[in-house]
Parts: C-alpha cells; sequence; structure tokens
C-alpha cells in the first residue's frame, strides 16, 4: 500500500525552487517516462472523450461543483494509453488522501485496512480517500468483494485500472456500482505530441537534443501505440546519440540512432485476452470479406505474437468451408493440406503455408450456402418436423424387412439415365423443401445450373 503524495512520488517536476542545473542532475536519474508525466488534465494526450468539462474525471481531478460528487471509475484500456497517468493526475487533487494498492501484491487483509483507514479518514477527519488499483483483473472475486463495502457506502472512491475486459474479469456488483471508462488507443499525432514535448521541455530533454524526422517516425512506427515505449525509446536514442557526439554541440538523434535503440515493434498480444479474440476476429473477418492483404496483416502478428500455428491452421480449414464452400471446393483441400504440412514441419516454415492457404481463402469466391442448408435442416429436425424415412429408403438387408415393406419399389440410381433416380427421397412432410440454395459465385453456379436439372428429375415422382 503507498500514499502517492510521499515525496519523489512525481519526480523533480513538482519541486518549485532549485536550479535547472539541480534539476537536470535529478533527472538523470528518472526515467524520462516518469519525468514527463503529466500533471494536470490539460497535459494529457489523447482521451479526448474522457476529458470534457464535468466528465467523471474532471470532477475527479477538480472536485465536484454540483451536488454530483465524484463516482468511482474502472479505466479500461490497452498498455500505454495512460491509465496510471490518469490517476497519478488524479492523486494530486485537494482535500483528498490518494492510495495505491498493486493487484499483484495486495490481498484481502490489505483492501480491509484500506477500507478501515478510508472510514475513520471520512468521519473523524473529513477527508475522502481515493483508491487507486492497478490491474484489478488480476484480484479474485474474495479480493473483489472486500472492495463492495467501501465502493457502495462511500468510504473510498474506486479508480480501477485494467487491460483486460472488465465483462469478464471484475465481478458485476463492483460493475455496476462503478463507470467503465474506455481508454482508446493513442494515435500518431498524440504520441508525436508527447514525443515534441518531451525533446523540448526543461523536465525532458531541455532542447539539448536535435531529434531528425526519420528518427521521428521511426520511434512511433515501432511503438506500438504506447506512450510509455515511445518515452523509452526517445530516451535510449538520446543515449545512443549523446554517446557518439562531441560535449560542446547539440546532438542529433538521427534514425540510425533509433534503430540501434529499438530494432523492432513489440506485439501487443495476450493469448488468453482481448487482443486474441479481436485479431482473430479481424483475421476470418477479412478473410471473408475477400481483403488477402489484410488478412495477411492480422496473420503476421498473430504469428510474430507467438499463437500456436495449429490454431491458425484450424481456423483456415473452418474458413475454407464456412466462407468459401462450394464456390471453391479446392480451398478446403489447400486449408487441410496446409494444416497437415504445419503439423508436418512446424514454424517457422510452416508460415509459408498458412499464407498460401490464407491466399487462397481470401480470394476465392464465397459462399456459405451449404452450411447455411445443414443450419437449416437443424432448425427444421429441432422444430419437430421429419415424418418416418419413407418405406422404399429403409434397410431391407436384415430378415423379415421385406415382409413390412421396406425397400419395395426402390429404383436403384445406377439404373436410370444420368444415374439419376425418379424418386421420392424426403420424408412426407418435407417434399419439395429446398435447404440448399446455391449462389452463382465461381464453381458454385455450376452447381445450381446442374441441381436444377436433379431437382426437376428426382421430384418427378
Amino acid at each position: 500500500m503507498t500514499d502517492l503524495f510521499s515525496a519523489g512520488d512525481f519526480g523533480p517536476e513538482d519541486e518549485d525552487s532549485g536550479s535547472s542545473e539541480t534539476t537536470a542532475s535529478r533527472g538523470r536519474h528518472t526515467p524520462l517516462a516518469v519525468r514527463m508525466r503529466p500533471r494536470t488534465l490539460d497535459e494529457v494526450v489523447g482521451q479526448k472523450h474522457l476529458l470534457d468539462e464535468g466528465s467523471p474525471l474532471r470532477v475527479l481531478s477538480e472536485g465536484s461543483r454540483g451536488p454530483a460528487g465524484p463516482s468511482s471509475v474502472i479505466l479500461w484500456g490497452p498498455p500505454g494509453t495512460g491509465k496510471t497517468t490518469l490517476a497519478h493526475v488524479i492523486a494530486r487533487g485537494a482535500s483528498r488522501k490518494f492510495v495505491e494498492l498493486s493487484a499483484i501484491r495486495a490481498g484481502v487483509k490489505d483492501v480491509r485496512r484500506v477500507m478501515d483507514q478510508a472510514l475513520e479518514d471520512r468521519d473523524l477527519r473529513g477527508k475522502t480517500t481515493v483508491l487507486f488499483l492497478d490491474e484489478i483483473h488480476r484480484f479474485n472475486k474474495a479480493q473483489q468483494d472486500a472492495l463492495l463495502p467501501g465502493v457502495e457506502n462511500g468510504w473510498v472512491i474506486l479508480v480501477a485500472a485494467t487491460t483486460e475486459n472488465p465483462s469478464f474479469s471484475v465481478i458485476a456488483p463492483l460493475l455496476s456500482r462503478s463507470l467503465l471508462l474506455t481508454l482508446q488507443p493513442l494515435t500518431t499525432d498524440d504520441l508525436g505530441e508527447l514525443i515534441d514535448r518531451a525533446v523540448a521541455e526543461p523536465r525532458g530533454l531541455n532542447g539539448e537534443f536535435l531529434l531528425e524526422n526519420e528518427a521521428r517516425s521511426h520511434i512511433l512506427r515501432m511503438s506500438g501505440g504506447d506512450a510509455r515505449r515511445v518515452l523509452t525509446a526517445l530516451e535510449a536514442s538520446a543515449a545512443v546519440a549523446s554517446a557518439r557526439s562531441a560535449e560542446d554541440q547539440q546532438a542529433q538523434i538521427t534514425a540510425q540512432d533509433a534503430e540501434h535503440a529499438m530494432d523492432h515493434a513489440v506485439q501487443r498480444y495476450d493469448k488468453d485476452g482481448d487482443q486474441h479474440y479481436d485479431i482473430i476476429s479481424a483475421f476470418i473477418k477479412s478473410l471473408r470479406g475477400s481483403d488477402p492483404d489484410a488478412a495477411l496483416h492480422y496473420l503476421a502478428r498473430m504469428i510474430e505474437a507467438g499463437e500456436d500455428p495449429r490454431f491458425l491452421a484450424r481456423r483456415l480449414v473452418i474458413a475454407a468451408g464456412e466462407e468459401v464452400g462450394m464456390a471453391d471446393p479446392s480451398a478446403l483441400t489447400t486449408a487441410v493440406a496446409a494444416a497437415d504440412a504445419v503439423q508436418l514441419i512446424g514454424m517457422p516454415e510452416g508460415r509459408i503455408l498458412l499464407a498460401q492457404a490464407t491466399v487462397h481463402i481470401a480470394t476465392a469466391p464465397k459462399s456459405n450456402a451449404s452450411y447455411r442448408a445443414l443450419d437449416a435442416a437443424i432448425a427444421d429436425v429441432r422444430a419437430g418436423k421429419g415424418a418416418p424415412v419413407p418405406a422404399h429408403l429403409r434397410d431391407a438387408h436384415y430378415s423379415g424387412a421385406h415382409r413390412l415393406g421396406h425397400g419395395r419399389g426402390y429404383v436403384y440410381a445406377h439404373d436410370e439415365p444420368h444415374h439419376v433416380a425418379a424418386q421420392q427421397y424426403p420424408p412426407d412432410d418435407l417434399v419439395g423443401v429446398d435447404y440448399y440454395r446455391p449462389t452463382t459465385n465461381g464453381a458454385e453456379r455450376a452447381v445450381a445450373e446442374r441441381l436444377e436439372k436433379l431437382r426437376g428429375i428426382t421430384r418427378r415422382s
């Protein structure tokens, strides 16, 4: 448990006195991402949809100006979008005690201790406690239950942060007592503003470095939308530039310096979380939408993140049947072959076959007619439709079957012209029902023409 008003939490920019030399000296020992942490909501980049006048975060930070008091909030968003930053800005509000708990280290006893102290501070000292709980998704049900009395009775104002979907990771009673605020990924413009500010401001690099446009672009491109990573990369790039520059001149951060500092983008991907489901969803929808370039992008992100290639192969097999179907039956052959090949040769070579299957499925004509036909048939079966099997189609191979009329009048299809027999196949209550309605896409156009002739013959009975 940490009181965020303790000394040293906000870095050297909090001091009003002291020489710039002293500030620079201390700054060398404080990470740039900490030194550049916003001190007010107006300094926060991005998240403008949460920072309007009268918004819950404004009320938390600046205090209530009306009958409505501050509300507990749950901040949900990817890493590096400002959840902890917003909490630290709120920590500067007056007439409040700000306490931080980490869900990694804190237990039920820690939560109850905070609640007891918050109740005492409210009743005896007139102070409101704002509790910041980082990574609330790591709290189990019992730990989250311990928060309920304090949140419900107003002993504390909860500010919780999570990278996981709260609908799955936070208990319903706590969700209903809090406002869910969704933080959006930072845009390139947001991150560019952050870089420019860090280069120029005294608490940042203090204008001692000249950042080339190519270096700036490289840092932005490689950051993965993470503000913390942008500042960390900028600081590392500055260190590289400083090491090769003369002390009596302004150091220039080049693209080569930035490349030395960070040589590839870090993929933000949680195999058990939203990123897993969101990216595989985008992959499937890109296949369905016939965009091979987008599909390959999402495939690359999953491969680079270490996704199980067998999972990817299974999804391609499903997509071949679900999205392409009879419009190009060879797509299923390609997908199954890719799945077998991935099992046989493994990675990284397996990516070649996954790419081939991805392009084949994305560029193939599309039809979901075959599986929709089955779904329609299943719906009828569940609705109770389906009279007894016609007698002439029943099994006639066992003793006594003929006496029951099984197989009597059955026409052997191979004895008929075109090997198609005119006789009733469905149960009586489903005669004339068309489940399969082929499209005119790809190979299914020929199937549609052939099916029309087949139904014309079989239904003449």
